[in-house]
């Protein structure tokens, strides 16, 4: 079967009336080359989305995503598909804001439906201290032109009048919404970045893993793989949750743990929730589905691991935070959960950064954040690989601000279970 060209409303209609015999591939599945000009370690949404704009925004050519199972396998496919840019920090708030103007251009610049639904976000506050850090917060985002509202309670109440305003231990007092925010198809904007980078001459290479570095006086030459041997003049790691694991290989120790988060979905219900709401008296966040089911996630496990499943502990306490936030939850039934390997940097906040070896690049410690960033992260990584300078966005996130005392703290939501 062939690769598959444009999508387009005449395209749908006539593959409608013949029987949808015309749909091709969206990517190739090419063999390894010996060598190429940039190779992207990990084929999730940032590597991916990496591999697109080092073809489409900065021109670069022989280009390879190596990816140890299949595309889309890791955090890609396993969140909660939220996208925002309600950050406070002036190392965070443009670099999202920056994201959330990508996402909304993205399906035209990909010709590709991400189903990105700017049903909006509202952050609840539970009191007096909370809502100035939220005013706060909410002024911040007007200065990146992110927009924002404080709601008062009586404004929740319409908007919501299922939340728990009058018996919880913590009463809602209000939240601080931003319209623009909502959610989008994961697995969609995989997809679309792939087929994307792949009309633009991007190799995809699945089921291909990294076993190690080739690095020659200090400058990397290529990678080891589990399909041979491939050489690059530049390589950028953007593995999620196995980030240590794989720099590990090129002798470096990153300030990063890996834990496990976990998200579940609820059966089918009929439309309630107005977009995402989160919980400010715990960490608790939901959104519905256009399949109706409720999405919803809570607190990392607090362990380390790699195992894509979590423990019983933090499902009751994400099951205790949703029903303090909306006690209807207790009459719906759980479809399923998951659990995804998270990076989780030591202040909370990502790394996009060069490395001590010549040609080596590192995109991580992404921690509960990752995918609301993907196409931001993309765009400065790339930028970053192609001219090696940090984006304008992105200059905070160093590798060496932990050592230079320099940390972006957004919300205590680093590894550390001190700081949540």
């Amino acid at each position: 079967m062939g690769v598959f060209g444009g999508f387009s409303g005449l395209r749908v209609i006539k593959e409608a009336l013949t029987g949808h015999k015309g749909w091709g591939a969206l990517w190739r599945n090419p063999d390894p080359q010996p060598a190429y000009d940039i190779i992207i370690v990990g084929g999730g949404g940032h590597g991916l989305a990496t591999a697109y704009h080092l073809a489409k925004t900065f021109g670069q050519a022989r280009i390879a995503v190596l990816e140890k199972g299949w595309l889309g396998s890791g955090n890609i496919g396993r969140n909660t598909t939220i996208i925002r840019s309600n950050y406070l920090l002036p190392g965070n708030q443009p670099f999202y804001e920056f994201s959330m103007k990508l996402w909304e251009s993205m399906e035209q610049d990909l010709n590709f439906n991400a189903m990105v639904s700017q049903r909006t976000i509202i952050n609840l506050f539970h009191s007096d201290g909370q809502r100035d850090a939220y005013r706060r917060r909410g002024n911040a985002m007007h200065m990146t032109g992110a927009g924002g509202t404080l709601l008062s309670q009586a404004q929740l109440r319409e908007i919501a009048p299922f939340l728990n305003f009058d018996n919880a231990r913590f009463p809602i007092k209000g939240g601080l919404r931003q319209e623009r925010a909502g959610t989008a198809r994961h697995d969609g904007v995989a997809w679309g970045y792939a087929r994307a980078a792949d009309r633009l001459g991007v190799d995809i290479i699945q089921n291909c893993e990294v076993t190690g570095f080739r690095i020659e006086n200090g400058t990397i030459k290529g990678v080891e793989t589990s399909r041979g041997y491939i050489g690059a003049g530049k390589v950028g790691v953007a593995v999620a949750g196995s980030s240590s694991r794989v720099m590990e290989k090129a002798g470096m120790r990153l300030p990063i743990e890996s834990h496990v988060l976990q998200a579940f979905v609820s059966e089918g219900l009929k439309p309630v929730i107005p977009g995402v709401i989160t919980f400010g008296a715990g960490h608790f966040y939901v959104s519905q589905s256009d399949k109706g089911g409720l999405v919803f996630g809570g607190d990392i496990d607090g362990y380390n691991s790699y195992a894509q499943r979590g423990n019983l502990p933090v499902v009751e306490d994400v099951i205790e935070g949703g029903m303090a936030l909306m006690p209807m939850l207790g009459r719906a039934r759980l479809l399923r959960s998951w659990g995804g390997v998270m990076d989780m940097s030591m202040d909370g906040s990502p790394i996009i950064d060069r490395t001590g070896v010549d040609g080596l690049f590192f995109n991580g410690g992404w921690c509960y954040g990752g995918f609301k960033a993907t196409p931001a992260s993309g765009y400065v990584f790339a930028h970053l690989l192609a001219t090696g300078q940090p984006h304008e966005t992105a200059t905070a996130f160093r590798m060496d601000r932990f050592a230079r005392g320099h940390v972006i703290d957004e919300k205590g939501v680093g590894a550390q279970p001190n700081l949540h």
